[in-house]
């Protein structure tokens, strides 16, 4: 990416698409029950509130009555169909991991089968995107949080911070690549998360061999445990990593999710926030629910002088329903350098 003079500029800046993730996986009800939707009518309500308030892009999860993370295709389903019925124009990123919440105690967060989690390409209604990771990784989401983050919730019991202390991520190279074809093949966008360069670089490297051929929309997701941390050294590299045509929202967890956002903004980047990736203020002082933390997105965004992008707005940004023939206009679009000819000498660059 590119920040030339004037790139700091409101006026020159895309308008801020702001991703809400609500459903919070790693938390029980009782953590935050103010804030966390069980019942299916308030898990749709809670699309509804985060999309009123400003966010256009809804990560979703979803639950069972009893509370936990549901792994159930026909919930995902029922979900999906409420929200359209009500917020038609919000953008359903479906997260990838389906959940990630133990099922009973004792036992390890951990994704789904990849037989299962290629279904997701099944899901009806569709939807906008289905986030995925890449390359098989460690995914301590607890390793950077402090003893103040979780004091009081479920993941400050023995078991588990334990679950998810251990918790890892399968995707290997050829499920990766059958699971994008299967969901361009039905029309679903690819949104990837990734941990670091390293992940960045295997993209490209698929797009290369003219095996993703998709816009370039990602999330950096600093928050350690296998994951690069959300400082300014890690942050500047994987920005400067990132090719002119891709689209970049920044995730972290806990307090460190305002600073990082507040970046995004000035920088003319995109923002995440929500309790699946902090509960709290800044202070500490009480807990903050999704919509209040867009809503301060929101305003900050405004006092930096950028407009929040509306859902039609959101959808030209993200590029939503634009796939690529092959490789090379993959890699043009994306503004990666093109592939090297046979016999070609010197540094690859685009012809003028």
């Amino acid at each position: 990416m590119n920040f030339l003079d004037g790139s700091l500029f409101p006026e020159n800046q895309q308008k801020l698409v702001i991703t809400c993730a609500p459903y919070g996986p790693e938390w029980m009800p009782s953590d935050f029950p103010e804030d966390i939707p069980v019942t299916m009518e308030a898990q749709v309500q809670k699309a509804v509130d985060c999309y009123n308030a400003g966010a256009t892009v809804l990560h979703l999860h979803v639950r069972e009555l009893d509370g936990k993370g549901s792994k159930r295709l026909s919930k995902f389903n029922e979900l999906i169909e409420g929200i359209r019925a009500r917020v038609p124009e919000m953008i359903i990123q479906v997260g990838g991991s389906i959940s990630f919440a133990p099922e009973d105690d004792g036992q390890v967060a951990k994704w789904l089968s990849d037989d299962t989690r290629h279904m997701l390409a099944e899901l009806s209604p569709k939807p906008d995107q289905v986030t995925i990771a890449i390359n098989s990784n460690q995914m301590n989401v607890v390793e950077q949080m402090c003893e103040a983050d979780i004091r009081g919730t479920s993941l400050a019991t023995p078991e588990g911070y334990l679950a998810y202390r251990e918790m890892t991520i399968p995707a290997g190279p050829a499920w990766v690549e059958e699971h994008i074809q299967r969901l361009s093949d039905n029309g679903i966008q690819t949104h990837f998360q990734l941990a670091n360069i390293t992940q960045l670089e295997t993209v490209e490297r698929m797009m290369r061999r003219n095996v993703c051929n998709v816009p370039l929309i990602l999330t950096w997701v600093a928050i350690g445990g296998g994951f690069d941390a959300p400082n300014l050294y890690n942050l500047a590299n994987f920005v400067r990593a990132c090719p002119d045509g891709s689209v970049l929202t920044l995730e972290t967890t806990m307090l460190n999710v305002l600073p990082l956002n507040m970046m995004a903004i000035a920088m003319g980047l995109h923002v995440r926030c929500g309790i699946e990736d902090n509960i709290w203020t800044q202070r500490r002082d009480r807990k903050m629910g999704s919509v209040e933390q867009i809503e301060q997105l929101v305003r900050i965004s405004n006092e930096f002088g950028r407009d929040v992008a509306n859902a039609q707005e959101a959808r030209e940004i993200y590029k939503i329903g634009t796939f690529y023939k092959n490789a090379d206009e993959t890699l043009a679009a994306n503004g990666f350098a093109p592939n090297r000819r046979d016999g070609q000498q010197g540094f690859t660059q685009y012809a003028a």
